[in-house]
């Protein structure tokens, strides 16, 4: 396996039935928030799904397992991360299922095809354009703020990109919550499902995870909170299952 990694790069391993991903220590890695994405979504058998900014592949990775006969296009902007992102997938023996395009995510509809997908995945930048303190590795600056495009250009290609009752699904701080619900429904897509993330059940939610439908009728469904650790600080039955550590 080590053939597929290059000079700074380790392979990691999911604990995922046996797939792997190719990281590298000094650059973004994906976290917690991506996994519990692939779980929201939900993906359906023989679905086609899009990534926006797909960074090491993840997404694609995890619901690559838990659906099958789906396929994928993942766009990455950055040149390496969609190189290292390919040959994660290649490494796993995905490629025919997943097709990492290094592309601007603005560009979805022309590259792929208006009312394409059935379902578009993406973890947007938790930073807003112009506030707060921006990280001078370009890399993490775009993983972590709208330095590359905003909000309303993220959602609006998701719209294009989308078959008409076609579902969008995000993670997304609740700060901005109202701020993705007003975007989501300017673009025809309507917000479907939400749960909201605890740390702890007596903290108060930072993330959420937001399903959005295009041209549905409006209907919000707010599913049971979903809380990362117990009192004894051990993860809970909700995170051990998608997980998967029983």
């Amino acid at each position: 396996m080590e053939k597929w990694a290059r000079a700074g790069e380790r392979i990691d391993d999911l604990q995922h039935d046996g797939l792997r991903i190719l990281q590298r220590p000094d650059r973004f890695r994906f976290g917690t928030d991506a996994v519990l994405l692939a779980d929201f979504a939900s993906a359906r058998p023989g679905e086609r799904i899009v990534d926006f900014g797909t960074g090491t592949g993840i997404l694609p990775l995890l619901i690559a397992s838990r659906a099958r006969g789906t396929t994928f296009d993942a766009l990455e902007i950055q040149p390496d991360m969609a190189d290292m992102a390919a040959r994660s997938v290649a490494m796993n023996g995905l490629s025919e299922r997943i097709r990492v395009h290094c592309a601007d995510l603005r560009d979805a509809a022309s590259l792929l095809g208006h009312g394409w997908a059935d379902l578009l995945v993406c973890n947007p930048p938790y930073g807003k354009a112009g506030a707060g303190l921006v990280n001078p590795r370009q890399e993490k600056a775009l993983a972590r703020h709208e330095a590359a495009c905003t909000l309303d250009e993220i959602v609006r290609s998701a719209a294009q990109v989308l078959r008409s009752g076609g579902r969008m699904c995000v993670v997304f701080p609740v700060a901005r919550m109202l701020e993705l619900m007003d975007c989501a429904r300017a673009h025809r897509l309507e917000p479907k499902r939400m749960q909201l993330v605890h740390a702890r059940a007596d903290r108060a939610p930072k993330l959420m995870l937001l399903e959005c439908a295009r041209n549905v009728r409006p209907m919000l469904r707010v599913e049971p909170p979903l809380i990362m650790e117990g009192e004894d600080g051990a993860p809970t039955a909700q995170v051990r299952r998608i997980y998967r550590m029983d």
